[in-house]
């Protein structure tokens, strides 16, 4: 399959263009039927909603048309909500205000935008657990104690920290984010490279006592967004320590998932599920998209590591070359582009379009085309 990045995005950015002026107030989440749900209101709150910020800026930064910005800021203030209610806050911090408040600060060098981001590093950083050198994922609900609980997922929010010990020259945030990444390269990677998605941490002691399947198909299993998250987490890590250990690891991930690619090279749900199961999760092909295409250019730079820069870039294009041809619509009239994504395994529904699936299959593309604003 051959992937033409330049032809993709012009297609995307024509779809983008009619989708947020069909949404300019809309927080979206899911497109059901071609037409986003807004979660404006109770559930602004929620875990995705800075990728349509993410959506915004990136095109914003290509076409310069006013119409992205300005739904782009009006989505930030409306998160102020979620950002003041310390129920809404936890270790998703940089998947809101790093698609939002700092991409906006970024492009703009808007002051309240700042804020916001460094409000949110602080936050995040106060979730750090000395006793074992975690980050508490969720808060507690429905009387279950979660002060213990990690989960993969937080690699990929360390990037905030990353950006307020720089922009604030204040070591105490990268410091935070290394301890964190040091945990997970010890006790969430295995052997082979997959990953854990759930640990669960004695918060007295720092124990480790158990591993969860969390969102995939059970204890033990790769569930394969989980490992999206692994891959890229550890990529960015090394983007910005330049720490050797992080790069080694992204490369062991990496490894393992580039083994697992289906000949269709469209990504399961869980590379463990059964064989007479079909689940896809186009959100996590598009992420490791992200982290392949990232990591292959890294490797490219080392004469010694050629070879792996050239696999990882041939997967990620495997994978975009799929979706783009059997799960992307680029209808204008409607909203959403990639099908089947899943949210986990034991769903009901493996046919969900998410605009954080959207998010990182636009930013691999313009990772490709040299048109990226580098949010993380």
């Amino acid at each position: 399959m051959e992937f033409r990045a330049e032809e993709v995005l012009e297609k995307i950015k024509k779809k983008e263009l009619a989708t947020v002026r069909r949404n300019p107030h809309t927080v979206p989440y899911l497109a059901i039927n071609g037409v986003y749900e807004d979660l404006s209101g109770e559930r602004i709150g929620w875990w995705t909603n800075g990728f349509w910020g993410g959506i915004l800026w990136q095109m914003y930064h290509l076409t310069k048309e006013d119409c992205f910005k300005t739904a782009a800021e009006e989505l930030e203030k409306k998160m102020d909500a979620a950002l003041h209610n310390a129920r809404c806050m936890d270790h998703d911090s940089g998947f809101r205000w790093l698609p939002t408040a700092v991409a906006n600060w970024r492009l703009t060098g808007n002051p309240e935008s700042y804020n916001r981001g460094t409000i949110a590093a602080d936050n995040l950083a106060g979730r750090f657990n000395l006793n074992g050198s975690f980050i508490r994922a969720w808060n507690d609900e429905n009387g279950v104690n979660r002060a213990g609980w990690a989960i993969i997922d937080c690699m990929m929010n360390l990037p905030l920290l990353y950006w307020a010990s720089e922009v604030q020259k204040d070591p105490r945030y990268k410091a935070v984010a290394m301890k964190h990444a040091d945990m997970a390269m010890k006790n969430f990677i295995r052997q082979d490279g997959s990953s854990n998605h759930i640990l669960c941490f004695d918060p007295e002691n720092g124990e480790l006592l158990q591993a969860l399947g969390g969102q995939g198909y059970k204890e033990g299993s790769a569930w394969t967004r989980g490992q999206g998250w692994a891959l890229y987490g550890f990529t960015l890590s090394y983007l910005h320590t330049k720490e050797a250990r992080y790069l080694e690891t992204a490369k062991k991930v990496a490894d393992y998932f580039v083994s697992k690619i289906p000949e269709s090279g469209l990504i399961p749900v869980d590379f463990d599920q059964p064989e007479n199961v079909d689940f896809e999760d186009s959100t996590a092909a598009a992420i490791a998209a992200c982290g392949l295409i990232e990591l292959g250019k890294i490797c490219r730079e080392d004469a010694e590591s050629t070879a792996d820069g050239r696999k990882y870039m041939d997967a990620a294009l495997q994978i975009l070359s799929a979706l783009d041809e059997k799960r992307a619509d680029y209808d204008e009239a409607r909203d959403g582009i990639l099908s089947h994504c899943s949210a986990q395994y034991h769903a009901e529904d493996h046919n969900l379009w998410f605009v954080y699936a959207d998010y990182y299959y636009i930013e691999a593309v313009m990772k490709l085309t040299g048109d990226e604003l580098f949010i993380w």
